[in-house]
């Protein structure tokens, strides 16, 4: 299985290569990422990829520019390596916000990170949980979109939960929210909220029932963390037992790990797409699931060439 395939990876998030490495039964190719003293990145690969299959694990996570450039740098050096085909593995894509114009005189930034990303020579883009997943369409290469969801399932599965409700933190995460429900066969709820400015949200109110229950706050990603502790103070205004939230990407920037440690939060649930080492040690309410095994049996079927769809059958 592990013939013709090597695993890199960059400064982004190695301890979630190291364990993906684990799982695929392989160490991580011997690489080199450091920087000369001005901050330009330099790269270089210390064993022959010539011939071989590479995956590249390196979500594109804070400092996001940084991590991008050390990506685009590894795919280039892989290239000129004569690797045969070069696969980005990005658990958290970065700029995916930035998916369309919705306002004058603005770039569309994830197609512009998609661009760069094919013509470094990326053969291949295998992601997990996409912002919109629209975005898969701005690549002119292959896109292995996976979920986080069967990993937050089986934990939140063998929770303690009573009379569950699942929420959605606004109206774009309501089909997100329903799969969730359903699969939990728990009931569902809305948080209308209006955005004044970026980072920046009001809740309004709570659509649905939660009174007596206990509610998750189901999101793709909580970024400063504002929405979703607004959230959970709704829904305890408005009669909820316990709050929790979930979500695949913890970026947890600025203000976000203080407004959750202050919050009606009682827990966290998230994934390690992003490296939350430095974070958990501060905030005790953050419980991190790996999604180590699920990239690497996606990579495994890749490299076979099998199906990657039959893994959320």
């Amino acid at each position: 299985m592990t013939n013709g395939v090597k695993l890199i990876t960059g400064n982004a998030n190695r301890p979630l290569a190291v364990k993906v490495s684990e799982h695929f039964g392989m160490p991580l190719t011997d690489t080199t990422v450091t920087a000369f003293s001005d901050g330009e990145i330099m790269v270089q690969i210390n064993e022959n990829v010539r011939g071989y299959d590479v995956f590249v694990i390196q979500p594109t996570c804070a400092p996001v520019n940084h991590n991008i450039m050390e990506l685009l740098l590894l795919i280039d050096a892989l290239k000129r390596a004569s690797a045969r085909r070069i696969a980005a593995v990005i658990p958290y894509y970065g700029y995916a916000r930035q998916d369309r114009k919705v306002q004058p005189r603005v770039p569309i930034s994830s197609k512009l990170v998609a661009d760069l990303l094919t013509a470094a020579g990326t053969n291949r883009i295998l992601t997990i949980d996409l912002h919109a997943a629209q975005i898969q369409g701005f690549f002119n290469i292959p896109v292995d979109h996976l979920y986080a969801a069967p990993v937050l399932l089986d934990y939140i599965k063998k929770c303690d939960f009573e009379n569950l409700v699942i929420v959605s933190p606004d109206a774009g995460g309501v089909e997100r929210a329903r799969a969730f429900a359903k699969r939990l066969d728990a009931s569902l709820a809305i948080v209308d909220k209006r955005r004044e400015a970026a980072n920046v949200s009001k809740v309004m109110h709570v659509i649905g029932d939660v009174k007596g229950k206990d509610a998750i706050i189901l999101d793709d990603m909580i970024d400063t963390a504002g929405t979703t502790t607004q959230a959970a103070q709704a829904l305890k205004d408005n009669g909820a037992k316990r709050v929790f939230a979930a979500c695949s990407h913890a970026v947890l920037s600025g203000p976000a790990i203080d407004r959750i440690s202050s919050s009606v939060l009682e827990e966290v649930i998230t994934t390690d797409t992003v490296s939350l080492d430095d974070k958990t040690s501060v905030c005790k309410k953050l419980k991190v699931l790996s999604v180590s095994s699920l990239l690497a049996e996606a990579i495994k079927r890749i490299h076979e060439e099998t199906s990657v769809s039959s893994l959320f059958v």
